[in-house]
């Protein structure tokens, strides 16, 4: 004879089984919601690294973001891509053919990343070996040389007024040379067609070093510098602000990873081995890794913690451009900056 108790504990067993059949065909029955996909607009230097570390380390993924890179040659393309739906996230300098786009309401700026501080190595100020010979031995002794940049408007064009404001001369007092790309700029410094040239310093440094130009000093001497922002469409701040917080929230991930690591290497020699294999897959990633790491390494230039944006230095790059006629008269830091998605300084 079965009992109470036996008949009671099938017909519970029996109820389990039930419930969890049917939370399974519920679940079958649910679709898995894709991740939002989205295409980051970059530059192969270390100073993107947090990009690649939150790439690689799943930090978007983890956000429910499906991220892509797409590498570009010089910073003023990037802003060029966002304001026309190529690209939704860019990471590089202001410039002013980003004034331009923002003036006609494309882009906003919703963060800051790379940021030139004293004793941290940043841009370095670079002269050909004939110049040097000639006596550019200084910063201070630019005046009436040639300098290289990518294009009018670019933040090679903004280092080069830094250099002259900070010696007490005339931007117009240096031979600006626009060359496009960087690699040409650096080609025409290494021949000696050109006298100078500010540079990243996991360029410049092995350029020193293997003498093939001349690092006279430091543009973090020259002052303040919000060198990359993190910026994105108007449209985006408007109606996704959600994805913007979360894709912030991945970079600022990549952001303390960068800066636990690199700004101290010597604190952890694993840990800075296994960020320079990581970085070697986006920067130099056509050289050994034997010849490429002391590049990546000498290119560990200071990051704001949590993409902080250096507002005030922000406004004084844009009345920069604009007393150079390269940003719009009328265009103000709020128009250019969409504040809750980053700390401000």
């Amino acid at each position: 004879m079965i009992s109470l108790r036996t008949m009671t504990l099938t017909r519970t067993m029996n109820l389990t089984r039930t419930m969890a059949l049917a939370l399974a065909a519920v679940c079958a029955a649910t679709p898995t919601l894709a991740a939002d996909s989205i295409t980051i607009g970059a530059l192969r230097f270390t100073s993107h690294a947090p990009t690649f570390i939150a790439v690689e380390r799943g930090y978007f993924k983890a956000e429910g973001i499906d991220a892509k890179l797409k590498f570009f040659q010089a910073a003023q393309p990037i802003a060029v891509a966002i304001a026309s739906g190529d690209i939704d996230f860019g990471i590089t300098a202001l410039t002013g053919g980003y004034y331009s786009l923002a003036s006609k309401g494309a882009l906003k700026v919703v963060g800051g990343l790379y940021a030139e501080k004293k004793g941290v190595n940043g841009m370095a100020v670079m002269v050909s070996n004939k110049a040097y010979k000639e006596g550019i031995t200084s910063i201070a002794k630019l005046k009436g040389r040639s300098f290289a940049l990518t294009q009018v408007g670019s933040s090679f064009h903004y280092m080069a007024g830094m250099i002259a404001q900070a010696n007490g001369f005339k931007l117009s007092d240096i031979k600006l040379k626009p060359l496009q790309k960087v690699g040409a700029m650096i080609g025409a410094v290494k021949s000696g067609q050109v006298d100078a040239m500010t540079m990243v310093p996991h360029v410049a440094v092995p350029l020193d070093k293997a003498g093939a130009a001349k690092i006279i000093g430091w543009v973090n001497e020259l002052g303040p510098y919000q060198v990359t922002t993190v910026f994105t469409s108007t449209k985006n701040t408007t109606t996704k602000a959600a994805l913007i917080k979360r894709f912030m929230k991945a970079y600022a991930k990549g952001i303390a990873d960068y800066r636990a690591v690199m700004l101290d290497q010597n604190k952890d020699p694993a840990a800075t081995e296994a960020m320079v294999r990581l970085l070697h897959k986006y920067i130099y990633e056509s050289r050994p890794y034997e010849k490429a790491a002391p590049g990546i390494k000498a290119g560990a230039v200071y990051m704001n913690a949590g993409a902080a944006l250096d507002i005030k230095n922000v406004e004084a790059q844009l009345k920069w451009f604009q007393s150079q006629k390269l940003a719009p008269a009328s265009l103000k830091v709020d128009d250019l900056v969409a504040k809750g998605f980053a700390p401000i300084q």
